[in-house]
């Protein structure tokens, strides 16, 4: 049995979706940014946090869940992942890639519905140019800055639950 599709309708939808897929993890980044007690403890030291995500399946096999985690350096560029780089205490924030699992690349191939622009430039810069990609940018702290920023976090991390765990 054939069966008829509504074109608009059906575009409707699919604008729908990636509205909805772009409203989640953009969420998810300005949750990371603004509720995280880590991002909120990292962005009172450097001028800019990156967002790290990367979605992973449940032990039911179905659901997935979206990890966050602030960072003060570009991880390693990984497929199935999402890097943000974001302006300490400010709205401000960039893509560096969104790079989807690799079996899911040729869906957003130019030409296909669901192609797009950002997703097709992260996949090529994975694929051509990673080192890049995973550079600091241009005025990323330095390393030493960064060693004394994460030390001044552990300990104060620790102060907290040592007061947390007295009380």
């Amino acid at each position: 049995m054939a069966m008829k599709l509504n074109r608009l309708e059906t575009h409707d939808r699919l604008e729908h979706f990636k509205q909805d897929q772009a409203q989640n993890i953009f969420e998810g980044a300005d949750d990371c940014l603004k509720k995280n007690p880590d991002s909120l403890a990292l962005q009172e030291k450097s001028p800019y946090v990156y967002l790290f995500a990367h979605p992973r399946t449940a032990d039911d096999g179905v659901t997935k869940k979206m990890f966050w985690q602030p960072r003060l350096t570009k991880p390693r560029a990984q497929t199935n992942s999402y890097l943000f780089r974001a302006i300490s205490k400010t709205d401000i924030v960039e893509v560096c890639w969104l790079i989807p699992p690799i079996e899911l690349w040729s869906q957003y191939q130019r030409g296909n519905i669901t192609e797009e622009k950002t997703v097709l430039w992260s996949i090529n810069q994975f694929q051509y140019n990673r080192q890049r990609l995973e550079s600091p940018e241009y005025d990323d702290l330095s390393d030493e800055k960064v060693a004394v920023i994460w030390k001044d976090f552990i300990l104060n991390t620790k102060r907290r639950n040592v007061v947390a765990s007295s009380t």
